[in-house]
């Protein structure tokens, strides 16, 4: 297909993965999204109509408050927040013509953010819970007090006959005789809701792991919400920070029913291991779900990234010129396919895995059962091997070792946990990579602990620009990545220039150890990771 320089840039690409059947039907999707000439529904062979539904993420650039400090009156809140609602209306009737069943809408997409507790209250509505009140707000207007928000929302979705999931702030009054309940009386939560195509409000989630939100409150329990769909089945629901902590992400989908995640978030992008395209995904293709995910449009704040997310396959927008929003439009499959090799990757050999499952068996880092093993490959750790440094990366004290020539294997190791890299260059560009570790506690910005194995493009020629964001490269590799990891909770990170999104050939467990390999990148590498999170030791 041929797409102008600014639709090029606009529209990022279509990743595919492995031979699949249904790849000329998601090809189409990816055509029809990307050059807009698509008016109604999508038209698909009769056998795939069963297989897949039609989703939209809608990255929103929101009309912010001049003064988020000041303080306003709810009639002054509700103008600003219709301003963002009525361009929120065009994207749904707009998502309407191409067929859309679910339509998502980012994080702090209606009110904004940077306010107080003081003066969020006018922004919030109040919110009945689903589970004790059957409630159509667009069709029983009068029946609460301050849910003007709800209420569009809810007529939204009936507009459109879609279901329709947004992010807007909410209050609960609560009785001093609650221990919990604030000095002002009130609950205040940032909060997702989720309309079914009659308007009717199927559910709420309350935001559990806040990200300075000075304004919102910590519900006293976890949400664990999931709501049934009468086109795919079950879906999960959080917000934002939620990705990565155990609660409620991983517990949801400890559901084999969720097989689909709804995910609206204000994220500002931080390389190299978390943008927020790449950590979308890499939890698509970890816990083997459907990710759909909005976020809001700042790019000024560092804040861009949206997709539909399969663990084999992505749409995503990434725009850090164009100032608009963007609807994105997928079709989605139904049961999503996980990604092949995850149980055990012997079955694909070439030169490359041989050499790897070589390695594996001859170094006696490699195997619990070290004594037992003969290990005459072991020495060749220590010869001539390249110098081991310190930088930071993330705010983190990555140990690493610089990757030079065109092939090799290395090894760094901290606290514990080693990284391995088998690799191969096509060419050696004048850029410098760097393979490094961590393992321990992440204090800054959020607390909890990692294990992480990255293979970076570093920003300069110096070893102490590795671990500084980048964005574009040129470096071409065909590599292994693995590592000795405690937790089972990998997420494969894959970014390569222009911020362009890969999928690893194989992924897994293999002897005790945790890999992805590539071969064949489509552009030059900026990082490829893999990213443990140990739950408990947070």
């Amino acid at each position: 297909m041929n797409l102008s320089a600014s639709q090029e840039k606009k529209f990022m690409v279509c990743i595919m993965s492995g031979a699949s059947s249904k790849l000329a039907l998601f090809l189409y999707g990816c055509y029809v999204v990307a050059l807009g000439v698509h008016a109604g529904k999508y038209r698909v062979a009769e056998r795939h109509v069963a297989e897949y539904y039609v989703a939209a993420v809608y990255e929103h650039q929101s009309i912010l408050s001049p003064d988020p400090l000041s303080l306003t009156t709810r009639k002054q809140a509700l103008e600003l927040m219709n301003q963002n609602l009525n361009i929120y209306e065009q994207q749904v009737m707009a998502a309407a013509q191409k067929g859309v069943q679910i339509i998502v809408f980012p994080e702090d997409g209606i009110h904004g953010f940077n306010f107080t507790r003081t003066s969020i209250y006018p922004f919030l509505d109040f919110m009945p819970s689903p589970h004790m009140v059957r409630w159509n707000p667009c069709l029983e207007p009068h029946r609460f007090n301050d849910t003007e928000v709800l209420q569009r929302l809810s007529c939204m979705a009936i507009r459109g006959q879609m279901f329709l999931v947004a992010n807007l702030g909410t209050k609960q009054p609560c009785h001093s005789s609650d221990p919990g309940c604030p000095n002002d009386g009130r609950y205040q939560f940032n909060t997702n809701v989720v309309f079914s195509n009659n308007g009717t409000l199927v559910d709420r989630y309350r935001k559990h792991n806040l990200y300075f939100e000075a304004a919102f409150d910590t519900p006293a329990n976890v949400d664990y919400i999931t709501f049934d769909t009468p086109f795919a089945g079950k879906f999960g629901i959080f917000t934002c920070f939620d990705i990565l902590f155990f609660n409620p992400a991983i517990s949801l989908l400890r559901d084999s029913e969720v097989k689909h995640v709804v995910y609206p978030t204000a994220w500002m992008n931080q390389l190299p291991l978390l943008a927020a395209i790449q950590i979308q995904h890499g939890f698509a293709i970890a816990l083997g779900v459907n990710v759909l995910a909005a976020n809001i449009h700042h790019p000024s704040l560092g804040m861009t990234g949206s997709g539909i997310h399969t663990p084999l396959q992505s749409f995503w927008y990434h725009d850090t010129e164009n100032p608009g929003g963007y609807l994105l439009v997928a079709q989605v499959p139904k049961n999503p396919l996980g990604h092949t090799g995850t149980e055990n990757a012997t079955g694909k050999m070439t030169p490359s895995h041989t050499k790897f499952l070589k390695i594996l068996a001859g170094d006696p880092y490699c195997e619990k059962d070290a004594q037992e093993v003969h290990c005459e490959g072991s020495a060749k750790w220590n010869m001539n091997a390249p110098p081991t440094f310190h930088s930071e990366m993330m705010y983190d004290n990555f140990t690493l070792v610089p990757v030079w020539g065109k092939e090799g294997h290395l090894r760094v190791c901290a606290d514990g946990l080693c990284c391995y890299l088998l690799y191969q260059r096509s060419d050696l560009s004048p850029e410098l990579y760097a393979l490094g570790i961590f393992n321990g506690l992440h204090t800054v910005h959020g607390t909890y602990y990692l294990q992480v194995c990255a293979l970076v493009k570093c920003g300069g020629l110096g070893l102490d620009t590795c671990g500084q964001e980048v964005t574009e490269a040129t470096g071409i590799f065909e590599f292994h990545l693995w590592g000795n990891f405690t937790t089972s909770y990998i997420f494969p990170l894959f970014l390569t220039s222009g911020m362009t999104l890969e999928i690893p050939d194989q992924m897994g467990w293999e002897n005790d150890h945790y890999f992805m390999r590539k071969n064949g990148l489509s552009s030059g590498l900026m990082t490829a990771a893999l990213y443990g999170r140990l739950y408990e030791r947070d």
